[in-house]
């Protein structure tokens, strides 16, 4: 078995797990599906079945080497090395398992990309913090998913069907594109959650802004939080 510790890579091992990924993807042949993290492989010939082209990318350049090995007989699949979070290319369908590492980048990266929607595994921790409804449980993005996505628990998967075994269970989560933000919204929101113990006063005092609201980040609302940033952002 490949072990790529240096890259927090967790492999699924399952395909009847993979194939039910891939049968909630809900995809066409219409569609142009966009692999973050090729692995082993065990995705990406079952997305290739469905699609009208698959691009999938890993950092890991020798998993790359073995994909385009295996899949030479596969037409309408694209296989890249590299940062997937740097790619210029369109897609309509999103499908990832997630490294837990990378999770938090992947949602903003997400939030800022332009697609119908999506199937992640993510770990069962980050699953929490993204669906997090308690004020005191959000963190910035709990606010930054739920104002871009919509989000549904599909599915439990234990930690035993992965190589090597991680130390958690996972999730897998539908998400359905519901806002475009810019990185510039995403920025202002994680910098709000930096100053969460003071009011709202306070904070716009900071930034050389004025605000007659005394309650604190944790509780205003996620819309509240959006406005907020907007606000801020303005000249």
């Amino acid at each position: 078995m490949i072990k790529r510790k240096r890259f927090g890579q967790h492999f699924l091992n399952s395909n009847s797990i993979a194939k039910s990924i891939v049968s909630e993807a809900k995809i066409t042949k219409n569609d142009v599906v966009f692999e973050l993290g090729t692995g082993l492989g065990i995705l990406t010939p079952l997305l290739c079945e469905k699609a009208n082209k698959v691009i999938s990318v890993d950092v890991d350049k020798q998993l790359i080497e073995n994909a385009k090995s295996l899949f030479s007989n596969i037409d309408n699949l694209v296989l890249k090395s590299g940062d997937g979070f740097k790619t210029k290319d369109s897609f309509s369908i999103f499908v990832s398992n997630l490294p837990y590492s990378k999770s938090k980048k992947a949602i903003e990266w997400l939030a800022e990309s332009s697609f119908s929607h999506g199937v992640i595994m993510v770990q069962k921790e980050f699953a929490e913090k993204l669906l997090a409804k308690s004020s005191k449980k959000r963190k910035a993005i709990s606010v930054i998913a739920d104002h871009a996505f919509e989000i549904k628990i599909l599915s439990n998967v234990g930690k035993n069907n992965f190589s090597p075994v991680p130390k958690v269970d996972s999730v897998i989560l539908e998400i359905i594109k519901k806002n475009l933000m810019n990185k510039d919204l995403i920025h202002t929101i994680n910098k709000i959650f930096s100053y969460r113990r003071k009011t709202v006063r306070n904070i716009l005092k900071q930034l050389n802004k004025e605000s007659v609201i005394d309650k604190r980040v944790d509780d205003l609302s996620g819309d509240e939080i959006i406005n907020l940033a907007n606000q801020i952002l303005e000249k």
